[in-house]
């Protein structure tokens, strides 16, 4: 203990200077830094559309010369806008003329001086004919589009019974090669988007769609979250999750969304087991679902079962009845309902082979003749009636190795149980599929929906064959001469009234016409959310002794983006190279770890999106959230502990 005042006055002041002289230090080796190269933004998708809507405008147009953009957002090719004023307020009326009065369109708009008329439907490669009408004015108009891209994958077969349809359109997602888009019930396309968009694609209340944004926040299929857009692909709303979203979600009757999500920080090492409900204005996460505190992880095994995808959710259903949500567990061939107020545990639907006699109580006992268990299901829904609607795969029928059935011996089917939760009993009361056999198995990913009582739709969506043969396995998985297919049925009154083959694995499909109640707004959309704080080590000093790239560096293939809310590496790497992201900000060392690791995935639902491993090594890909950061970074990548400038700097 220093007892002399001015000797302990002395010292602080040197720590003081000599901090004073480290800061100016910094400076000084910071501003002599050959990080001299600024890394360049790629736009988001809504700063790009910011800049798109200061051309949109209706200053100067009249019905005899309007504004017509086709492709407003240049996201959705077979849209347009017609934008006019006049000097009344008028409700005019758009057709967009089809090749029937089934394929043909027609909206009525609310009252106004300024019309901004979405024009949806219009066919690809045609001078289609559009046709504005208001009070004693009828104007036609012809807008041509250009040509499908070549990859565009089109309907082998159609079948239908024009008596019974109606002028919707079918909304397909991809799941292996194709767009998500729409095609009408004479199998024309009609609709599409040229940015990705993956998973669900329902209709929200206000008539716009929620859709995947276009980026990975993790592989195979993790998406950053969710865009809300209209059939013009313009964006309202941009939602950002630390978690990232996948397959799928529901807009809950307060207007928030329950989203399947995952925990990547929490430590567990676990997928496809968590549920967020985002805020609807806010994009915070209000309500968290973990499913490892609810459900068992080791219980009901199925063949596709691991420690890391244990649950591997694939649907999300809200029952304002029961206040309940349902979710369907395809590794465990279980579907369960849970408490939306306490989070416990209400029933199980499914096998209870394998399952401890502690939860044997939530399962329910089957009644009546031709009941069949569901396995490896997807989309489970409750019905109006309070029935459980789902898609049953079908793989194996047994959690028993021994009594597995061959995937040419298995059906798929739509299938929807009535249960009794006071009674705790079960009856199968409807099915469709199991009579088409094999030709319309799908081992994975499918739909159905529920239009009105009696009338459903059933998509077997991943329909796989190897060498000839049906597998049991999803398209990412398997190896050989591969054919994909997908078969959409529309039921009425358990007549097929409507049948859509596609050559290629689909996700889902939703019916829906092309206007609802939306309606167009010229406003500056929101990005919402936060994907959260990447992971980091922090430390302070200098870099010093860091090195020029060399070839060495260069045989990694790095590549450098940045996009408004994170950094991106991606390279090849061994696995057995170390390597970490410098971010050096004025004696602060932020370290970010890149795992060089390849997970096997036991149910990948989209294969699009993955990177085979090259000779040289494993393609990774690292990102750096931008949330906690603020200023300049100089860049270093130190691979197996030698330390590389790249000469480039980020701004935050």
């Amino acid at each position: 203990m220093i007892k002399n005042p001015n000797k302990r006055k002395i010292i602080n002041l040197s720590v003081v200077l000599l901090l004073c002289i480290l800061f100016i230090i910094s400076l000084i080796l910071n501003n002599k830094s050959n990080n001299n190269e600024l890394l360049s933004t790629t736009e988001s998708l809504v700063t790009k559309q910011t800049n798109i809507e200061k051309n949109i405008t209706s200053k100067g147009y009249t019905i005899d010369k309007p504004n017509i953009i086709l492709n407003p957002y240049e996201n959705s090719p077979l849209t347009a806008l017609i934008i006019f004023e006049t000097k009344e307020e008028i409700s005019p009326t758009i057709t967009v003329h089809g090749k029937d009065k089934l394929t043909t369109f027609t909206k009525t708009f609310d009252k106004s001086k300024t019309h901004y008329l979405e024009v949806y439907g219009l066919y690809p490669n045609k001078n289609n004919k559009v046709t504005v009408e208001y009070q004693n004015t009828k104007k036609t108009f012809y807008i041509k589009t250009e040509k499908l891209p070549e990859d565009f994958i089109l309907p082998t077969s159609i079948k239908k019974n024009e008596s019974k349809l109606t002028n919707d359109l079918y909304f397909y997602t991809p799941s292996s090669k194709g767009y998500t888009c729409a095609y009408d019930i004479n199998g024309d396309v009609r609709w599409y988007l040229t940015e990705e968009a993956i998973w669900d694609n329902t209709r929200l209340k206000n008539g716009h769609m929620l859709v995947s944004t276009e980026r990975l926040i993790n592989n195979p299929y993790y998406m950053t979250g969710l865009y809300e857009i209209d059939l013009l692909g313009k964006i309202y709303n941009e939602y950002s999750l630390p978690g990232g979203y996948h397959h799928d979600y529901y807009e809950l009757p307060n207007d928030n969304f329950l989203v399947a999500s995952d925990n990547f920080e929490s430590g567990e090492g676990t997928v496809e087991d968590f549920l967020v409900e985002l805020d609807r204005k806010t994009g915070r996460i209000v309500k968290t679902f973990d499913l490892k505190d609810i459900h068992p992880m080791e219980e009901g095994k199925s063949e596709n079962w691991t420690s890391y995808d244990w649950f591997h959710n694939n649907s999300v259903w809200y029952d304002e009845k029961t206040n309940s949500i349902t979710l369907s567990g395809r590794h465990q061939d279980a579907v369960i309902n849970i408490d939306y107020k306490t989070k416990k545990l209400n029933w199980i639907l499914g096998d209870p082979t394998g399952w401890s006699k502690k939860y044997q109580k939530y399962f329910f006992k089957p009644e009546g003749k031709n009941f069949e268990w569901q396995w490896s299901q997807h989309a489970a829904m409750i019905t109006p009636e309070g029935y459980v609607f789902l898609f049953d795969n079908g793989n194996n029928k047994s959690k028993i190795e021994k009594e597995y059935i061959k995937a040419e011996n298995s059906y798929s089917r739509g299938v929807m149980y009535k249960i009794d939760t006071k009674n705790m009993t079960i009856k199968q009361i409807f099915e469709y599929g199991k009579e088409r056999g094999s030709k319309f198995y799908s081992p994975y990913i499918s739909d159905v929906d529920y239009l009105n009582k009696n009338h459903y739709l059933i998509h077997s969506g991943g329909i796989v064959y190897v060498n000839g043969k049906n597998s049991n396995y999803p398209a990412g998985l398997t190896q050989g001469n591969l054919a994909l297919n997908s078969d959409t049925v529309e039921l009425k009154n358990n007549q097929v009234i409507f049948e859509l083959k596609l050559p290629t694995n689909t996700y889902r499909v939703e019916k829906m016409k092309p206007y609802r109640n939306d309606k167009y707004q010229k406003q500056t959309a929101q990005r919402l959310g936060t994907l959260g704080q990447t992971k980091k080590k922090l430390k302070y000093g200098f870099i010093l002794n860091s090195s020029k790239i060399d070839e060495n560096y260069k045989k990694h293939d790095i590549k450098l983006t940045k996009e408004e809310d994170r950094l991106v590496l991606n390279g090849t790497f061994k696995k057995s190279d170390k390597v970490e992201i410098l971010l050096y900000n004025k004696m602060k060392i932020n370290t970010y770890k890149v795992p060089i690791s390849k997970r096997a995935y036991t149910a990948l639902c989209v294969d699009i999106l993955t990177k085979e491993e090259k000779k040289n090594g494993i393609n990774i890909t690292k990102y750096i959230n931008s949330t906690g950061l603020k200023g300049k970074y100089s860049l270093y990548i130190k691979i197996n502990n030698k330390t590389y400038n790249t000469e480039k700097y980020i701004l935050f």
